[in-house]
């Protein structure tokens, strides 16, 4: 759930919300349908893979929307306040705020269970779905697994933990999410959604594996599923090899493919 960075960024433009937060974000007017990118857990909207679709909708005319849910990036909050809900009801009103007509919603990592949420809550305007190691779910079904028994219990007494992170950051991780996660969970019943559905995922992802989209391919409604498997691809897959498949996946979509 990682970050993937690059500098020299023009100042964002800023989506104020009635709570008082700021959603920080950069948009391109354009043809529908628009492209909506959704980042990961602890990631931002500077990343390779949200400017290389930026660059294929400027390329192609095509509306696009980058964004920091609150406490990632530029936005306002601190992220150890955050959670599945809110991050989720910073997705909506980016989408519904700064989008119209149909959207392709790109969703990398944390950013494919935004993606989902999205979805579900605005089908009528969604064309499509691109996951990039989509990971909904992540807190019941990867996390405490991946934290153990130990830390687990530590974060119960004490509410929260820190554990050191293999990108950027250090990860804290409250039992706040966890719980609030729990009311949020896709992969326990059918997914209603019949948009068509693209799916990348790095076999040699050590962070979210790679059945994790067949579980979301068995649960979507939709009969238009496609699972792209990257045999030496990671959890980034931001490769120049990996981007100019993300480009031709979402290019497709747009063209009607």
């Amino acid at each position: 759930m990682s970050n993937d960075t690059i500098s020299d960024e023009p100042t964002p433009q800023i989506l104020s919300l009635s709570s008082g937060a700021s959603i920080a974000y950069h948009a391109l007017a354009g043809a529908s349908p628009g492209i909506v990118f959704m980042t990961g857990f602890m990631s931002d909207m500077t990343g390779s893979k949200a400017l290389a679709l930026e660059k294929l909708a400027r390329d192609r005319g095509q509306a696009f929307l980058r964004f920091d849910y609150q406490g990632h990036g530029q936005s306002s909050g601190e992220f150890a306040d955050g959670t599945i809900g809110l991050w989720a009801a910073d997705a909506r009103a980016a989408f519904d705020e700064l989008t119209e007509g149909p959207q392709i919603i790109v969703g990398s990592s944390m950013g494919g269970w935004m993606m989902l949420l999205t979805a579900i809550a605005r089908p009528d305007r969604v064309a499509g779905l691109v996951g990039i190691a989509a990971a909904p779910d992540f807190t019941e079904d990867l996390l405490p697994n991946e934290l153990g028994p130990e830390q687990m219990a530590e974060m119960k007494e004490k509410g929260f933990i820190v554990v050191p992170s293999e990108y950027e950051d250090d990860y804290t991780f409250t039992q706040a999410l966890f719980d609030d996660g729990k009311e949020h969970l896709m992969l326990r019943t059918e997914i209603p959604l019949d948009c068509p559905v693209r799916l990348l995922h790095g076999v040699r992802d050590v962070s979210v594996p790679w059945q994790t989209a067949l579980s979301i391919q068995e649960k979507l409604r939709s009969e238009d599923v496609e699972i792209n498997l990257i045999k030496n691809g990671d959890h980034r897959l931001s490769e120049d090899k990996d981007l100019a498949r993300l480009t031709r996946t979402v290019a497709a979509l747009i063209d009607g493919g």
